[in-house]
């Protein structure tokens, strides 16, 4: 079995640090080791005129884990950062909070490079999402993709929640398998999604071996569309659901569930979910890891889910009671409850757009403006949409609009990343488990 590596080493290359100097980047280094689980042993700063050595300056932080040093080459403006650490000093948390304070002292620094690897170990060399991402994602929507990253991975290491909003098919998509591990983490404290999402996750649990593949999806004729109708199959892009062995087979699942008490739909599958036979591992469903963990789930608009759609009808032919379902506005109150009493700032975090956006980012001016209390506004924001900014478009809007609203405020770190969310929500979530 493969030995955890004992320490780990990011380096920054930098330029645009002209006359920087020495005393002064030592001082950011010594702060920042003090504030952290480092002790720092000693520290040395060497400034050279350019008489014997190049001019510029060394600057080293000895701590009882290895070093943080700066070198400098004034002239030219550059800069080398090294941060090594071992035990339980967290040197990409250094890392950041020098970038963010030389930024400061240097509003010239242009950071060109940043990678991070691994000392004392045994092991090949493996490029790991963290690695990969600071060495290669540095320019538009990948630089975006990175520097949300990190932020997001900042605001949580220091006591931060997160919402987290599925829209469009991410769980046909196979979210479940990088959003399980991120819940059983503890980095997801809350998911709001549409029905489709939260069906298609058990959906894709029980039938998997069932679903169809659809190769030549962007080619398919609409007779070949008709014949998978006929078939039995849903399609969803390149990958078609079974109408028996998933939709109908959780029909007949949770029928009697619905008729036996009133709860959310959510609350609903949950009660079934575990006698289930499984198609695919219980690792990779997020339904599953959000049960366990207990974190609150909102379903805002459900009847327009299939099996909503299916409650509704067995609502018409008498099977069940309406009342089976607690409406969206429990749902509201549970998250205005839930929001007001947390003790930590929450961050939102948005995949596609939609109501299972649009539901939970107003439980705070519902509070503020309506309920006239005064809880914080979201700490931290993100989304993830190939939506463009159109007339009148949730999807689209850039995350400025929603100060408008009451919902951010100035302050509030707001990234957008234009891209396909099945690519860039896995990237994100691999990179804060590292």
């Amino acid at each position: 079995m493969d030995e955890l590596p004992l320490g780990k080493h990011v380096i920054l290359d930098c330029s645009g640090a002209f006359n920087a100097n020495g005393d002064d980047v030592l001082k950011i280094l010594e702060i920042i080791v003090d504030n952290s689980n480092a002790r720092r042993i000693h520290s040395h700063v060497e400034n050279f005129d350019g008489s014997v050595s190049p001019l510029g300056f060394a600057a080293v932080v000895l701590i009882d884990e290895s070093h943080v040093s700066a070198h400098c080459y004034s002239e030219t403006g550059l800069l080398a950062i090294d941060v090594f650490t071992c035990g339980n000093t967290d040197s990409e948390e250094i890392a950041n909070q020098i970038e963010n304070e030389l930024g400061k002292l240097l509003p010239d620094l242009v950071i060109h490079n940043r990678e991070s690897i691994s000392r004392f170990t045994k092991n090949s060399k493996i490029n790991n999402i963290q690695n990969f991402v600071d060495t290669h994602f540095n320019h538009f929507n990948a630089g975006e993709i990175k520097k949300c990253a990190i932020s997001l991975k900042n605001f949580l290491d220091s006591n931060g929640k997160l919402m987290i909003t599925l829209g469009g098919a991410m769980s046909t998509a196979e979210i479940g398998k990088s959003l399980a591990p991120l819940i059983r983490a503890g980095k997801v404290h809350a998911i709001t999604c549409t029905g489709a999402n939260l069906e298609e996750d058990l959906f894709n649990l029980v039938a998997q071996k069932s679903y169809k593949k659809i190769k030549n999806w962007r080619n398919i004729s609409i007779e070949e569309e008709k014949q998978l109708y006929d078939d039995g199959f849903n399609r969803i892009t390149d990958v078609c659901i079974p109408e028996n062995e998933a939709i109908r087979h959780i029909e007949s699942k949770i029928l009697e569930q619905w008729k036996s008490k009133s709860a959310f739909p959510h609350e609903h599958i949950f009660a079934i979910i575990e006698g289930l036979e499984m198609d695919i591992s219980p690792e990779n469903s997020w339904l599953i890891a959000a049960k366990k963990e207990n974190i609150p789930i909102y379903v805002p608009g459900w009847e327009d889910s299939t099996l909503g759609n299916i409650f509704a009808a067995h609502c018409l032919s008498n099977n069940c009671k309406t009342n089976a379902i607690k409406s969206g506005t429990e749902y509201m109150i549970h998250l205005a409850n839930w929001y007001k009493n947390s003790d930590s700032p929450i961050g939102f975090l948005q995949i596609g757009g939609g109501i299972a956006g649009d539901f939970p980012i107003c439980v705070v001016p519902m509070l503020n403006q309506d309920l006239r209390e005064d809880v914080p506004l979201w700490s931290w924001f993100a989304q993830i949409s190939e939506s463009k900014a159109s007339y009148g478009g949730y999807s689209g809007a850039l995350p400025s609009e929603k100060i408008t609203w009451g919902k951010l405020s100035t302050e509030t770190p707001m990234f957008v990343i234009e891209s396909d969310a099945t690519i860039v929500a896995p990237i994100i979530f691999s990179y804060i488990l590292n």
